[in-house]
């Protein structure tokens, strides 16, 4: 049976107070006993893996670098902190790597792939090499020939196709065939899904999903009350900018 704990997701770590994807928003999640925190990676110029959200580096530091135009060296003289507050001043965008060497026993981590296929021999290696186990980690992904390319190379992890749905359209304008969705994910051999919490998202399509043998998680909910409804439903994870505080809240009431 899962807790309230295990259900919540750490977005880009704790990011509503700390800068996201840097080590001391992840740091922050699970020194709040926070059990699962999602990431986003790119894949550097010189084939590193680097844990940042965004194509290019403007929105964080000031300063515009391509991250696949980039090197590592170049990526780390970055001032990924201060743009949140100057407390966070000299906080540097992490590798992969050091994420992975942060995670607790209990904990998992959840990557979104942002590259194309390319970046996927490496990040095989970084796992492999990583000391964690399978369990402690998923991939999630928009681009759907890269996570079945993924699954295909690394089938130990469970992996979820990002769906945007109604983000960027009202919901009323578009078609949405769950089943040719199912489909589609269960082809592939994918575990589930992680979607737009919008008006899609209903108790009836995650139990849909889920009779299908599917998971269901959803992207980004900062409210106790929206996060509660779902957890009601039976929704498999959430991930919000605010995690150890929604779990408080949840928990409260």
């Amino acid at each position: 049976m899962n807790t309230i704990e295990d259900l919540i997701i750490a977005h880009r770590g704790e990011s509503f107070d700390a800068p996201e994807n840097t080590l001391a928003s992840i740091q922050l999640a699970w020194q709040r006993r926070v059990k699962a925190v999602e990431i986003d990676i790119h894949l550097s110029k010189d084939n590193e893996i680097v844990v940042i959200h965004d194509f290019d580096t403007k929105r964080i530091s000031g300063k515009k670098l391509k991250i696949k135009n980039s090197s590592l060296k170049e990526l780390k003289d970055l001032d990924a902190g201060s743009h949140k507050s100057m407390k966070w001043k000299n906080e540097r965008i992490p590798t992969l790597r050091e994420i992975l060497n942060t995670i607790p026993a209990n904990c998992k981590l959840i990557i979104e792939i942002k590259s194309g296929p390319d970046i996927l021999p490496k990040l095989k290696q970084e796992l492999d090499h990583s000391n964690l186990i399978h369990t402690q980690i998923e991939v999630i992904a928009f681009n759907l020939i890269t996570l079945a390319k993924a699954k295909q190379l690394m089938p130990e992890y469970k992996m979820l196709w990002l769906l945007d749905l109604d983000y960027f359209w009202p919901w009323w304008l578009l078609q949405i065939n769950n089943q040719k969705i199912i489909e589609k994910v269960k082809k592939l051999n994918l575990d589930g899904v992680n979607i737009w919490a919008g008006k899609f998202l209903t108790p009836n399509f995650i139990s849909e999903f889920k009779a299908a043998g599917l998971k269901v998680y959803s992207w980004t909910i900062d409210s106790p009350l929206k996060a509660k409804s779902l957890i009601e439903a039976g929704i498999d994870g959430i991930t919000t900018n605010r995690a150890s505080w929604i779990i408080e809240r949840i928990q409260e009431n």
